[in-house]
């Protein structure tokens, strides 16, 4: 056994405490922040961040570790939306029960999605999540029994956990995000040294050399969109909540999915802080833009970030985290070269 394996084994322990250590010292300093910040408008920026931290987390799961670039989660998200809010409001269910049921029945309609597209490839993947997202979108726009294209507004039960209300003041919203993302953050975690960590990598760097291996691609992939449907769909229950009020253009519209994925994008895809570092800085961007100069009808506020992810693709293609070396990746050492004798020297 070469010498050199133990250190590389060793350097990998003291990355991973590095990642938890680092984990938590963000978790403290987020736990804190809202405490300081009684302006609401920035309150409410934080948790929008938050959210689409988890959102972009959760997609990351399918898109980033297991190489199948979904752009219809918001299919996902909406269908969360809608499960809590029905059972809430037609069947008096608890919306901390239904953002359960709602995880559970994101997950199913992915994998009924994802049994016939998992058959086709490369953009024609990413195509059909469009096509399938929409077609969805269509069908909630015109089905009155979900409230159609009028909506449906989330009826007001009194602030408690139970219900998941609160109109006084948004720090439960804030906590309840910050926890789905530390959650998200936990379970990137441990996928990347878990069996379905390597698997996912596998497909999504050779799929035909991980099946030569005994990687099972239909089913890596099945459980990879079903882990992420699942939490994107909490995700939009948690925000049908937040905002009381739902409808098909601002819970399954195209321009959600591709919001949701854009922080993983500019984070850096694949990474355990590539959504975070993606959201810490688009969605703040997007948000203030769009208040002080997105009002004059010029684009101005699209353009900007959109210059930002054009920058961040041209000159740092793996996402911001490449900037701070907080990817959490391990490049593999340099082999020592050898001589014409064998004998080995510096490079």
């Amino acid at each position: 056994m070469p010498a050199s394996l133990p250190a590389g084994l060793d350097l990998g322990e003291r990355r991973r405490r590095r990642q938890a250590l680092s984990g938590l010292v963000v978790l403290a300093i987020l736990l804190v922040l809202p405490l300081g910040i009684g302006d609401v408008y920035v309150r409410n920026i934080l948790i929008l961040t938050l959210m689409y931290t988890a959102l972009s987390q959760a997609w990351n799961i399918l898109g980033g570790y297991c190489g199948q670039i979904s752009l219809g989660h918001a299919l996902y998200f909406g269908i969360g939306a809608y499960v809590s809010t029905l059972l809430f409001t037609k069947f008096g269910v608890p919306p901390m029960l239904g953002m359960v049921a709602a995880g559970f029945v994101a997950a199913l309609i992915a994998l009924v999605v994802s049994w016939p597209c998992f058959r086709l490839s490369g953009h024609y993947y990413a195509i059909a999540t469009i096509v399938i997202a929409e077609i969805v979108y269509l069908l909630f726009l015109n089905w009155d029994w979900v409230g159609g294209a009028l909506g449906i507004n989330v009826p007001f039960r009194g602030e408690s956990w139970v219900s998941f209300q609160f109109r006084t003041a948004k720090l439960p919203y804030y906590y309840a995000f910050l926890g789905l993302a530390a959650v998200l953050w936990l379970a990137s975690y441990w996928i990347e040294n878990s069996k379905w960590g390597f698997y996912w990598r596998a497909v999504k760097d050779n799929p035909i050399a991980a099946q030569s291996l005994g990687v099972r691609l239909f089913r890596s992939k099945m459980v990879a969109a079903a882990a992420s449907a699942f939490f994107t769909g909490i995700g939009g229950s948690f925000y049908a909540q937040f905002v009381a009020y739902i409808d098909p253009d601002s819970m399954m519209n195209a321009q959600l999915s591709i919001l949701i994925c854009l922080p993983a994008v500019l984070g850096g895809i694949g990474t355990l802080w590539g959504p975070a570092v993606g959201a810490a800085v688009l969605i703040p961007l997007t948000e203030v833009t769009r208040s002080y100069i997105g009002g004059s009808g010029s684009g101005t506020d699209l353009i900007l970030y959109g210059v930002l992810i054009m920058a961040v693709a041209t000159l740092k293609p793996e996402g911001l985290t490449g900037l701070f070396r907080i990817d959490g990746r391990i490049k593999p050492a340099a082999a020592p070269a050898t001589g014409p004798s064998g004998s080995t020297h510096a490079a």
